[in-house]
């Protein structure tokens, strides 16, 4: 007997995951709702399990509901919640609505460093705390067998113990810190000493040339350096002295640079040791209160175009933001093992830290994600029974081309939950992580961005997971998919717009004191409201769906399309490693669209490659999605975090020269960008000769 359409439907639309609804009651975010409905009006949290999908997401959507319509009651109760410790009080919550330049808790005095270290911290006696002696930090790298533990109470000494060697060198509250470091815990050492003290932390990953470090680092005038002496990548040594000797003559505020010792070379001359300065055996924890919105750290765009927007985030914001986000959108606690795999040089190791602030342990891994296999990642996880196990969605596609099978080959018992972000996850690797991961596992896609150092939508441990979709908008993100006319709509693409303020959006940027670049990177379009520059669908059940930039987004026959939906595609074809689409909008009212390709070793782009690209994007998504050419590249370009850029190849087609269209520090092989600043001249020259 066959199935009728509608149960063929349903079936097809049940979710991939529910959450127990024992472990659901649970949360922290269920907790959270019963606590601030009692003191702050939150909408009631009943105390059975939701019976149906349909309930939780109603329930959650009455809760966030609440929490962007009442941002005086929602970031009150967050403060109180998680006992945050202003050492003195705000004068209100939020005193100036309007964005930018919203005005978070003036008067409010804390710091951030104190609470990232207070699971550690001893007992009203003097004796060592519950924590102590257990591990804030668990540390891999490519030579290590076992994970190396930093317990919470060698953390707080270190940290304590920095901190007053900064002091020394007379680094006080505003000053700058640079670091050259990659994912080490000497890393969320000097973070945290230099947090402590009131001075802004900024960080170069390794893999940054000295042209890359030097946009960044010298639009903020640091008088600290961390730097190592070179890294571990892929199974070789990449010796980095040279880079960081250029680094000293170029950066001419510096008044001391700390030599971290990786690849366990000797201090140079005129450096501090990293052995000495946080060797004191029982150091003074001073925490510097500062203003709640004192710089806490300075994070960069891709800088795809002129010098990297160099974005300013402060102490208070953060703090409260990341509370949020890791106790109630990854449940994550004191029983938690968290490893995201990130580099210093990508905003993810930022909220990677923010695990310390609910008492998580945190995994810090150095190396590559595919050294010795493409396993890599997942027996990093198995290795350091992580709880919470957060990659890209390149690294699952990667992991599911490569024919891996981890929940058979390795125990991953302990990870229950799977965070994916850097693009959108497509619903290939929504399929392969309960197919090859683990069935029961709760998939948290997330996204967000640099400018807020955070997640606008992402998981929620209370609902189901859905096939391509990302659960829900975060607490406190008011976000809507906004049509060309500026109102929202659901089930259509749109624009990503956030319509109030979070706490967490930049305070500014650096060197920009009129605001000017910061209005044009966010507030041009709608005055007043944050539009992101990414596509998104907002579901009729109030799930999301990113399709990637808006501003690279195609716009064939009056129809919008996101890039990722044919990348999704294409790359499913064995032959493809990676793709680039790009619209081009040409004099007379044509638009062009080619479709660039880097083939897999031993594939060949010939007529029938094309033919079963040009089929598969014509029956699984549209005949618009279908390009005019398919074009084989040796690579393509992206940015130092791995990204791949849409935007300044359209410019380069489009005629624009390379050093307009492009900072060159900013890209990882320029050689893929001239190719197309050829292929742009060759093919304006051949339709001119046709005309």
């Amino acid at each position: 007997m066959s199935t009728p359409p509608q149960d063929q439907a349903a079936a097809a639309d049940a979710p991939l995951w529910r959450p127990d609804p024992a472990e659901a009651a649970a949360t922290r975010l269920v907790a959270f709702q019963a606590w601030a409905a009692e003191r702050h009006a939150a909408p009631a949290a009943p105390l059975a399990p939701a019976p149906d999908d349909a309930t939780a997401a109603a329930r959650y959507a009455a809760l966030h509901t609440w929490s962007t319509d009442d941002l005086d009651r929602f970031w009150t109760a967050i403060t109180q919640w998680f006992d945050v410790r202003f050492s003195t009080p705000p004068q209100a919550v939020l005193a100036d609505a309007a964005m930018p330049g919203a005005r978070w808790f003036p008067g409010a005095r804390l710091n951030y460093a104190e609470h990232a270290l207070r699971f550690g911290e001893p007992a009203a006696d003097g004796t060592p705390g519950p924590h102590a002696e257990l591990p804030a930090i668990l540390h891999l790298d490519e030579t290590t067998a076992e994970p190396i533990a930093l317990s919470w109470a060698e953390l707080r000494r270190q940290v304590g113990s920095l901190a007053e060697a900064l002091r020394a060198q007379g680094v006080g509250p505003g000053d700058r810190v640079g670091a050259y470091l990659p994912n080490i815990p000497q890393a969320v050492v000097a973070l945290l000493a230099t947090a402590s003290i009131g001075a802004v932390w900024t960080s170069c990953a390794p893999d940054f040339g000295a042209r890359s470090v030097l946009d960044r680092l010298q639009q903020i005038e640091p008088v600290v350096l961390f730097a190592v002496d070179g890294y571990r990548y892929g199974g070789k040594a990449h010796d980095r002295t040279e880079v960081v000797a250029e680094l000293r003559r170029e950066l001419p505020t510096l008044r001391a640079v700390v030599h971290v010792p990786l690849l366990g070379t000797q201090t140079p001359p005129g450096a501090l040791g990293w052995d000495e300065l946080t060797g004191a055996p029982d150091p003074r924890l001073v925490f510097e209160p500062v203003p709640f919105d004192h710089p806490l750290w300075v994070l960069y765009s891709s800088g795809t175009t002129g010098l990297p927007k160099a974005i300013v985030q402060s102490q208070g914001g953060i703090l409260v933001e990341h509370l949020k986000q890791a106790a109630l959108h990854l449940d994550l606690g004191p029983e938690d093992r968290f490893f995201w795999y990130t580099s210093t040089g990508w905003m993810m190791w930022n909220f990677l830290v923010a695990g310390l602030l609910v008492g998580s342990t945190v995994v810090t891994y150095d190396g590559s994600p595919g050294h010795p296999t493409t396993g890599a990642l997942w027996e990093v996880a198995a290795r350091t029974r992580a709880t919470v196990l957060g990659t890209s969605a390149a690294y699952v596609i990667a992991s599911r081309k490569a024919g891996l099978h981890p929940g058979r080959d390795l125990d991953l018992s302990a990870v229950r939950c799977i965070g994916t972000t850097g693009s959108p996850l497509p619903p290939d690797g929504f399929r392969w992580i309960y197919d090859e991961v683990k069935a029961d596992v709760w998939l948290a896609s997330v996204s967000g961005g640099t400018d807020v150092c955070s997640c606008f939508v992402g998981g929620v441990p209370t609902l189901p997971v859905h096939l391509g979709e990302i659960q829900a908008p975060c607490l406190g993100a008011a976000v809507e998919s906004w049509d060309v006319h500026g109102k929202p709509h659901t089930d259509t693409v749109g624009e990503l717009v956030v319509t109030q303020p979070l706490p967490s959006m930049p305070t500014g940027f650096w060197n920009d004191p009129d605001g000017t670049r910061y209005r044009d990177s966010y507030f041009d379009l709608y005055p007043g409201i944050w539009r992101h520059g990414d596509w998104i669908t907002v579901t009729s059940r109030g799930t999301v769906v990113i399709h990637g930039r808006s501003d690279s987004t195609l716009n064939r026959q009056g129809v919008r399309m996101g890039s990722a939906d044919i990348y999704e595609v294409v790359e499913r074809l064995p032959e493809i490693a990676e793709s680039l689409v790009i619209g081009l909008e040409e004099d007379g009212g044509g638009y062009w669209m080619p479709l660039f390709v880097v083939l897999a070793p031993g594939a060949a782009l010939d007529d029938e490659l094309r033919a079963r690209i040009r089929s598969a994007l014509r029956d699984q998504l549209s005949p618009r999605h279908v390009p005019d050419e398919v074009i084989a590249v040796t690579g393509l370009p992206h940015t130092l975090t791995g990204k791949r850029i849409e935007v300044p190849v359209k410019r380069l087609l489009s005629g624009t020269p390379l050093d307009r269209a492009v900072n060159p520090g900013s890209v990882d092989n320029l050689d893929h960008l001239r190719f197309f600043e050829r292929l742009g001249a060759d093919r304006r020259a051949a339709l001119q000769q046709e005309q």
